[in-house]
């Protein structure tokens, strides 16, 4: 009996550990699915069920359906007329795996998600081009001949921007010809119809949310190129400086006018000055897809001036400073003798790296989830429209309003706080590091050998501690006044640019005149709060 109790607990005790195994599996999943929808949110767009386009838990499942489509040309024409009511986020759209070109020979049609009385898989849909008007009843031929699905018409081309199918307003004469013949209503052929939809996809809020989910996306690139090879270069040059100080000032602005020359015998290339013609030096002669415009060449031209001009100043200047040169390299040899002495100067620049670099990834990981953040709620819309339910068998007017991502203003309100303190932080760190490295020079100059085999890192920590015990209020407080002028700054800057789009007229010159004078002041108010902050630091 002992025996089968011992079994019993045990045999309890595995399936309690399977349970929590299986809920701790069912959490991460969950946190997963989380993420995955939340870095889909800012790189796709929503059909008009409220799925996002490219997710698996959709209605239907549109893992593979990542581009959306809008189905009925006309309702995208009338989005783009003043005074009407319809939006453009109202006008019925849907995922598909790529955007539908018209017949060279026929009529092609996009129809809704199969459902209802159509009886067909995601996969099969997919595998006929999202076709299935042969199978529709007389009755659903005729609303989608009204344009009303549930098949509408592919009388435009249409190209893949930013995972929504642009528009080309150049309607294909045969499929139109052969739309009119079948008895179908009238399509407006209108410049709207692209214009509407490239408004759109270029509206600052999408155009910010594609930068947020770019840096989602790109986070590898970010730390090898942004992180990690930054550090391996300042290292190799704090080392550079530690044994070859009196060539240093010498190498580096041979190299700058080294970089600055063929950064512009490179735009010269491209602009055609170095050979025959535009791009002939980069592409080839006989590449026939090559075709620059006037408006391009010119921008070439353009900027094959400025390059020319900054080389000249560069150059000039490199001429000019070869006296502070020569004086700076005595004090480049203290600083040399110093990073000698107290050798872990060098190591110790890792320290507030690695610090920003965990705190940056927590950050953008918030970011994300914070643009992601809002609720996808249907938009409460004022249109009469109607079209074909599958699930009800029948033409419905009642579900006309689309779908949008609707952010709370207590959102906004925390994606500007954040914005502010990664500056914060940043600047705090920056702060902290000076404070330490001046800590550690200062006990080095006042040593005067006394103690010189605790110099090497007793005074890199020494420095540490007294920051940690005295000095971390000062540096707070400091990197915080910094950071609120950088702040008013930008919020002007993004006052006067409002200001700027909403004035039709032209600017005046007394509004020129005051921003530019505010900005100036706030940039006086910035650089010396910066320099004084530095010298109270040391």
């Amino acid at each position: 009996m002992a025996g089968e109790g011992r079994s019993h607990e045990v045999g309890s005790l595995g399936v309690g550990a399977g349970y929590d195994l299986g809920l701790l599996f069912v959490r991460r999943r969950e946190e997963r699915t989380t993420e995955e929808r939340a870095l889909l949110g800012l790189t796709y767009e929503l059909d008009y069920k409220g799925n996002i386009c490219g997710s698996r838990h959709g209605d239907p499942d549109l893992h593979e359906l990542d581009v959306r489509y809008w189905m009925n040309p006309n309702q995208v024409y009338q989005s783009g007329v003043k005074d009407n009511k319809i939006n453009l986020a109202d006008a019925k759209a849907i995922c598909l795996m790529e955007c539908p070109i018209p017949a060279a020979d026929g009529l092609n049609f996009v129809c809704d998600y199969p459902e209802g009385d159509i009886r067909l898989s995601i996969d099969d849909w997919i595998n006929r081009d999202y076709d299935y008007f042969e199978f529709l009843t007389p009755d659903m031929r005729n609303s989608s001949l009204q344009l009303q699905g549930p098949c509408y018409p592919v009388i435009f081309p249409s190209v893949n921007v930013y995972w929504s199918c642009q528009f080309i307003a150049r309607a294909s004469n045969v499929s139109l010809k052969h739309w009119q013949q079948m008895g179908g209503i009238n399509i407006d052929e209108n410049i709207l119809i692209d214009k509407t939809i490239h408004k759109a996809i270029n509206s600052k809020s999408s155009v910010l949310k594609r930068y947020v989910a770019d840096i989602g996306k790109s986070w590898p690139v970010l730390i090898v190129c942004g992180g990690l090879l930054p550090l391996f270069l300042s290292v190799i040059w704090l080392l550079l400086i530690r044994y070859f100080v009196a060539a240093m000032p010498w190498i580096t602005v041979v190299l700058f006018n080294a970089l600055v020359i063929s950064v512009t015998m490179f735009f010269y290339i491209k602009a055609g000055w170095l050979g025959n013609d535009p791009l002939t030096v980069v592409i080839g002669e006989s590449d026939p897809y090559v075709h620059i415009t006037g408006r391009e060449i010119s921008h070439l031209h353009a900027a094959t001036v400025v390059m020319t001009v900054v080389m000249i100043i560069a150059f000039l200047t490199s001429i000019a400073i070869i006296r502070r040169i020569l004086i700076a390299t005595p004090v480049l040899k203290v600083a040399a003798k110093v990073i000698g002495e107290v050798q872990a100067l060098i190591i110790f620049p890792v320290v507030p790296y690695f610090i920003l670099a965990i705190f940056y990834m927590f950050w953008f990981s918030a970011t994300l989830h914070l643009f992601s953040s809002g609720q996808v709620l249907r938009n409460d819309c004022n249109t009469d429209c109607c079209s074909y339910d599958l699930k009800l068998g029948k033409v419905n007017c009642d579900n006309c309003c689309g779908y949008s991502i609707h952010y709370t203003p207590h959102i906004g309100i925390a994606i500007l706080f954040h914005l502010f303190g990664c500056y914060w932080a940043t600047q705090f760190v920056i702060a902290c590091s000076s404070t330490v490295i001046a800590g550690s020079v200062a006990s080095y100059y006042w040593a005067r050998g006394e103690i010189s085999h605790d110099i090497p890192f007793v005074t890199v920590v020494s420095s540490m501690k007294r920051l940690l015990r005295y000095s971390l209020g000062s540096v707070a407080i400091g990197s915080l006044v910094v950071s609120a002028v950088e702040w008013v700054r930008f919020i002007l800057e993004c006052l006067r640019r409002k200001l700027k789009l909403v004035d039709s007229a032209r600017e005046s010159c007394f509004g020129k005149m005051t921003s530019s004078s505010s900005q100036c002041c706030l940039g006086c108010i910035d650089w010396t709060l910066k320099s004084v902050n530095r010298n109270a630091y040391i």
